[in-house]
């Protein structure tokens, strides 16, 4: 019976998500695209137009940034897939695109680009983390409720209650 329960209990601790969206590695990863984009309340267009508040946008119109006519003419509106597909390899989502840049091949590092950009607003604010799925006023909301306490909602509190329970069969 013992047995059972800790292949039970392994079984279901190696059950965790993938890897997480981390803003903290993106804007590392972001330093690759400093050199024609900017971002944040001071940024201008460069070789590259500004990103913020790029989800949600329509391609082709930040005023003030002359755009190939294929990135004016694609009709996309960015939002996390056609933003992850086009960061994957720019020219072949949008071919005759003025973008040079190679693309991001790494899962992990799109993930963590996107969590990054999508944390400034179109006045360029950093306004924090907003989950997939998730507007940004949603998110504030989710915010502002405090969840009940769990007994097992940290991860020193599951390990605890864990062998507590594999000692008490």
């Amino acid at each position: 019976m013992r047995s059972l329960v800790l292949v039970l209990g392994a079984g279901i601790l190696s059950i965790v998500p993938g890897y997480a969206q981390d803003a903290g590695s993106g804007e590392k990863i972001f330093v690759q695209c400093k050199a024609c984009h900017q971002i944040g309340e001071n940024a201008k267009n460069a070789v590259g137009p500004v990103l913020n508040g790029l989800f949600g946008r329509k391609a082709g119109m930040i005023e003030g940034y002359s755009y190939s006519p294929a990135n004016k003419n694609s009709g996309i509106t960015w939002d996390e897939a056609t933003f992850r597909e086009y960061i994957r390899d720019p020219r072949t989502k949008i071919p005759g695109t003025k973008m040079t840049f190679p693309g991001l091949k790494d899962p992990k590092q799109i993930d963590d680009i996107v969590a990054y950009l999508k944390q400034f607003d179109s006045t360029g604010k950093k306004a924090g983390i907003v989950p997939a799925g998730r507007t940004r006023e949603g998110a504030a909301a989710a915010q502002s409720v405090k969840p009940n306490p769990s007994p097992f909602g940290d991860r020193l509190t599951r390990v605890f209650y864990n062998r507590w329970l594999f000692l008490n069969i």
